[in-house]
């Protein structure tokens, strides 16, 4: 590829360009941002080539463009770059709600609505920003791509090959399924977080109980230092399904409650018992799919077909 266009250079933008980089599969990357020392940053550390706060000179001569702002940015984004899209490229994104950003993209991409791959990487930090990106933060994680029914097959099949070059696994499943997924493991708990430091902060003598904190606060407010504008869009974006389980994790809340009233141990420890099962069981699976792949010679031995000579 001979030019790539990251709009947002940030942990999203910032690593795909680092990894691609590293594969030696783009020449040139130009960054496209508000933040002039944002985009300084990038330069410096070899993330971009070149940089620019107009999205015009952004994309002139890409072949990719990968749109990874907060998804309340989307709406322009897809206005302007109906008429900047050069012919021939592919428009991806990296946000992390796909229903809204798809009925975005058919709203105000036109005729190249085909040329458009929804998708998001799940390879988040706490931490935003050039100076967040890294090369290896898609190796073995999962990169979900949304493609539309107007999405074209070649341009779906590019975006797949370049995030399996980062080292991503690629499943692919539709808009709505994704966010209904994605406000349980994702949105929601960030919104947890968020509650239970903000609630700890207004407190008279909070400063109290965070110096006490250790650990455990520690790991479960981690997400708490996300990018807050960010966190407000997706919220907003995917309100609906995030609600639901927002629900469900209040009637959660209020059985944990009678069981604390009615002094029921047994009804606590089972409740224990089965989040620690489910959540070990997660651990394994996450363990194995790192384990690394055999190579060739070692697949041919293990399946008994072991060539002599090397010849094959």
């Amino acid at each position: 590829m001979r030019r790539l266009t990251i709009v947002g250079v940030g942990l999203i933008g910032g690593s795909f360009a680092l990894s691609l980089k590293a594969a030696g599969l783009v020449r040139e990357v130009v960054g496209v941002g508000r933040s002039q020392a944002n985009l300084d940053t990038a330069l410096e550390l070899g993330i971009l080539d070149q940089a620019t706060t107009s999205l015009a000179q952004g994309v002139e001569g890409s072949e990719l463009v990968l749109l990874s702002t907060p998804v309340g940015q989307m709406g322009d984004l897809f206005r302007q770059l109906r008429d900047l899209l050069p012919p021939g490229a592919v428009l991806t994104d990296g946000g992390s709600t796909k229903s809204d950003v798809a009925a975005l993209a058919r709203a105000h991409l036109g005729e190249r609505l085909a040329d458009f791959v929804p998708g998001h990487p799940i390879a988040g930090a706490e931490f935003s920003g050039a100076s967040a990106a890294r090369a290896d933060l898609y190796r073995h994680k999962q990169v979900v791509l949304t493609p539309l029914p107007e999405s074209s097959p070649v341009a779906v099949a590019r975006v797949r090959q370049l995030w399996q070059a980062c080292g991503a696994l690629v499943p692919e499943m539709s808009p709505a399924q994704h966010d209904r997924i994605f406000a349980a493991v994702s949105h929601l708990p960030h919104l947890l977080s968020f509650a239970l430091v903000e609630e700890l902060a207004r407190r008279p003598d909070g400063e109290v109980f965070f110096q006490y904190a250790a650990s455990g606060f520690r790991d479960f407010t981690r997400i708490a230092s996300s990018h807050p504008e960010m966190w407000r869009d997706i919220s907003l974006a995917n309100r609906e399904a995030l609600l639901q389980e927002l629900e469900a994790y209040q009637a959660q809340l209020l059985r944990l409650r009678q069981m604390l009233l009615e002094h029921d141990a047994a009804g606590l420890e089972a409740v224990f018992a089965t989040s620690r099962q489910a959540r070990n069981a997660w651990l394994d699976k996450k363990k194995q799919a790192l384990q690394p792949l055999p190579d060739a010679a070692s697949s041919n031995r293990i399946a008994g077909n072991e060539v002599p000579d090397g010849k094959s």
